[in-house]
């Protein structure tokens, strides 16, 4: 009588064969989450481009519709006293009013343009066009500012309140 053994276990091509297809899923599986991972910090970034704007946009269109003329100079803004100060605006990194540079933001930087222009029949309106950049992503955020508080003008269009 002769007893077979029952083998068990695997032979040296099945085990090659089973790393192979391993290997191959957890490659696609590893490119999936690199693409996942190198996208992850996209919005952040979108984020505080649009912050940086918004918050520009916002210091702005606070000022009054004309005054006195301010070359910009730098990266301070606290002598700025209307929209048409900011025209030509420019800086390397976020600043604050006084010039400071914000801690983190060094990366940004922001370009403003002013123009005066008609609005849908309002003669006295100016086109705001805040411009963020970082590295190659580009954010333009574009209001307009109307001379809501004038009522009445002289011969020239000067507001005469």
């Amino acid at each position: 009588m002769s007893s077979k053994q029952a083998q068990s276990g695997m032979t040296l091509v099945e085990l090659i064969v089973a790393i192979v297809i391993i290997s191959v899923g957890l490659a696609g599986v590893l490119a999936v989450f690199q693409t996942v991972v190198r996208g992850s910090a996209d919005p952040l970034v979108s984020k505080q481009m649009l912050a940086i704007a918004e918050g520009m946009m916002e210091e702005i269109t606070l000022k009054p519709y004309a005054g006195s003329a301010v070359v910009p100079a730098g990266c301070a803004r606290a002598g700025f006293a209307d929209v048409d100060d900011y025209n030509g605006y420019s800086s390397t990194g976020v600043c604050d009013l006084d010039g400071g540079a914000v801690a983190g933001l060094a990366g940004y930087n922001v370009a403003v343009a002013v123009t005066e222009t008609g609005l849908n029949g309002v003669a006295q309106a100016k086109r705001i066009s805040v411009t963020v950049t970082r590295g190659t992503e580009t954010l333009n955020l574009v209001s307009w500012r109307t001379d809501w508080a004038c009522t009445a003008r002289n011969a020239a269009g000067e507001c005469l309140d």
